[in-house]
């Protein structure tokens, strides 16, 4: 039996994590110009609906683990705005106490097992966790999200195999917004990439990753399907990032005309005509939406502001069982 569409409720609540996701990038952006975050940075700009879509699928018991552009997953799965700041800025507030960065935010209370620099690094883990869900009858699903460059590596040919072989629950959510760094998807792949997953004898598709609704009904059914224990399932979002690779990514690779076609997409854009049309929303209450989101990064900052440096004596934590004390 079909689910119900998502109601003005729940699509309340996607507009105002997408436009939250959006301000906090910008935000994040401003800040690297100005020193505050440093490091290597890579916003999610665009992308919103795949991660609000995707991850509004779970429940409290699933995991996400995910790549290095990873804030907007984070957000997506309720962590804390002021502590994920935090951890940009180095403090010992941060979720990691200031040592994990942008790229390696975790939260494991709400089961969001980290973002990986390492490119394709997780999918093998998140096999791990689907056989741990097996093992220990815990009956969690475990949502992977990588990019399109992933698909050129080793581990993500050896994790598809696995899953399927073992029957783990699990999803491989591949968030194609068409450029691994500055290479432009078509000149690295040879085919589609649900042909691949097909390959291995995973039930695969594509969807528009630029509409959170088709995103939330993909991703729904692919949960269903891995719950009920048939296996794993292969989703393709096909998306698009505004920002460069990374802040220090000149985008000499791409045209400003294909980024403005791309805008004229905008999942938020889309969403709000959306519910203006159905009656479930008016320009004041837009307004609203905006101002909350805009409020809640304005505290994250102000948080991390006020937020003391990791104390030295604390240099050798996390290295040890036992912390280290000289």
């Amino acid at each position: 039996m079909p689910a119900e569409a998502p109601g003005a409720e729940q699509l309340g609540r996607f507009l105002y994590q997408m436009i939250l996701i959006r301000r906090f990038e910008e935000k994040c952006g401003e800040l690297y110009t100005k020193g505050k975050v440093r490091g290597f940075l890579h916003l999610y700009t665009g992308q919103e609906a795949c991660a609000v879509g995707s991850i509004s699928t779970l429940e409290d018991r699933d995991k996400v683990l995910t790549h290095y552009r990873d804030h907007g997953h984070a957000i997506a799965r309720g962590v804390d705005p002021n502590r994920i700041m935090a951890e940009l800025y180095g403090k010992a507030t941060g979720l990691s106490a200031g040592r994990g960065g942008s790229m390696h935010l975790f939260d494991a209370e709400k089961g969001f097992l980290g973002g990986y620099a390492i490119v394709t690094a997780h999918l093998p883990l998140a096999v791990g966790l689907g056989m741990a869900s097996k093992i220990k009858k815990e009956g969690f699903v475990t949502l992977c999200i990588f990019g399109d460059g992933s698909v050129g590596e080793g581990e993500f040919h050896e994790a598809l195999n696995l899953s399927v072989l073992w029957k783990t629950p699990t999803i491989f959510f591949c968030e194609n917004n068409l450029y691994g760094m500055g290479v432009p998807f078509h000149a690295s792949l040879s085919t589609e990439i649900p042909k691949l997953a097909a390959a291995y004898n995973m039930p695969a598709v594509s969807v528009d990753g630029m509409d959170v609704l088709a995103v939330h009904e993909a991703t729904r059914k692919a949960v269903e399907h891995c719950r009920n224990g048939n296996g794993p399932y292969f989703i393709e979002a096909m998306t698009y990032r505004y920002r460069g690779h990374s802040m220090a990514d000149p985008e000499l690779y791409r045209l400003k005309d294909e980024i403005e076609e791309y805008r004229q997409r905008d999942a938020i854009g889309r969403l709000k005509a959306h519910m203006l049309e159905a009656g479930m929303l008016d320009e004041t209450g837009y307004a609203d939406v905006v101002a909350r989101a805009t409020r809640a990064v304005e505290e994250s900052i102000e948080f991390a502001e006020r937020s003391p440096q990791p104390d030295i004596g604390t240099l050798f934590d996390n290295l040890y069982k036992e912390p280290a004390r000289g």
